[in-house]
């Protein structure tokens, strides 16, 4: 897909307030790590996460997306009046029903003539909106959005926490599917997007790619009950290598779609889950780690929020600077790959 007339104009995001190491998350563990004899500082070692931020406990999703969204308004300039889209794209949600966007929506003062709709995809969720939202700004159907993420991923550590001190019966090999959920943090972000005919903002989406491989959708599944709270079973380390071949098939579609040269891309912002994964990812598609921005080590897996979170921040902190060409490489489990070209 192809893209002529799509500005990113700007970010916001909203770091939560209380920030967690893995030492205190293992201190909380003691009694499992004694069981099984594991040493400590194994979480850290096998994540490269030293540090995650949580909210404080009850802070719904649609308030942390509240909270960038504002920001990346302020930031842009515009009046919430004339914003004709809102996507609200977590993976947490309020509740079922209505969307949370709605309650963003009304947070925000945004038009009631706005288009206000979830998009859900696991990780890749605020990639995909990026791309629903381009293609309405490419057609003429709206001139102006707002993507909003924010992930809450405090129930899903504390039932973790929980379930591994109750099970007694857990052994090194079974503990192995609930250690990806000690890896997960919280946090906000936020996008305004226009149409260039309306404002040009220099910023432009160039084009994307996807690649599906859902053979793989029960290698991460998650989900909630009454007895254990949110529970999340991560079969880590065939999720990491078909993960990588999916986004490896994805990235020759990319480079092709958008006729760019794998030297002429000047930075990249990727979904991160662990250091393992980006080492196998830019080795396999054979890319310059130096070129590439990150954020695990003090931000954990946001979820949908890492990848543009990590953008936002990069660009913050001047690591993409105008003229440059900067790639989103998302991988979601499912599996699916997305991957979005941006000239800066």
């Amino acid at each position: 897909m192809h893209y002529t007339n799509v500005c990113l104009s700007s970010f916001g995001y909203e770091l939560p307030p209380l920030e967690v190491t893995s030492a205190e998350l293992e201190e909380r563990l003691a009694p499992v790590y004694g069981r099984l004899k594991l040493p400590p500082g194994r979480l850290e070692l096998m994540s490269g996460i030293q540090t995650r931020r949580f909210w404080h406990p009850g802070t719904r999703p649609s308030e942390a997306a509240a909270l960038a969204g504002r920001k990346a308004i302020v930031a842009a300039g515009v009046d919430p009046g004339e914003i004709d889209c809102l996507l609200f794209t977590s993976v947490c949600r309020d509740m079922i029903e209505p969307a949370t966007a709605s309650f963003v929506h009304r947070s925000l003062g945004i038009s009631q003539q706005c288009q206000v709709f979830d998009i859900s995809n696991a990780c890749l969720g605020f990639l995909n909106g990026m791309i629903v939202l381009a293609n309405m700004i490419e057609l003429g159907q709206v001139r102006r959005g707002l993507l909003v993420a924010g992930e809450t991923a405090e129930d899903l550590l504390e039932s973790t926490i929980r379930h591994l001190l109750e099970a007694k019966a857990l052994t090194r090999k079974g503990i192995k599917p609930l250690f990806a959920s000690l890896t997960i943090g919280s946090g906000a972000v936020a996008l305004v997007m226009e149409d260039r005919r309306l404002r040009d903002s220099g910023h432009y989406l160039v084009g994307s790619a996807c690649q599906a491989n859902t053979a793989h959708n029960d290698l991460c599944q998650g989900g909630q009950n009454a007895e254990q709270g949110t529970l999340m079973s991560t079969d880590s380390e065939v999720l990491l290598e078909k993960g990588v071949a999916t986004a490896a098939r994805c990235w020759a579609r990319f480079l092709k779609v958008l006729s760019w040269e794998k030297e002429s891309i000047d930075r990249y912002f990727c979904h991160q889950v662990g250091r393992a994964h980006v080492q196998l990812l830019f080795q396999t598609l054979a890319l310059d780690p130096a070129r590439n921005f990150e954020t695990l080590a003090t931000l954990g897996n946001v979820g949908s929020v890492s990848a543009p979170i990590t953008m936002a921040l990069g660009i913050e902190q001047g690591f993409l600077r105008s003229g440059e060409r900067a790639a989103l490489l998302g991988i979601g489990s499912g599996i699916n790959s997305l991957m979005l070209g941006i000239q800066w």
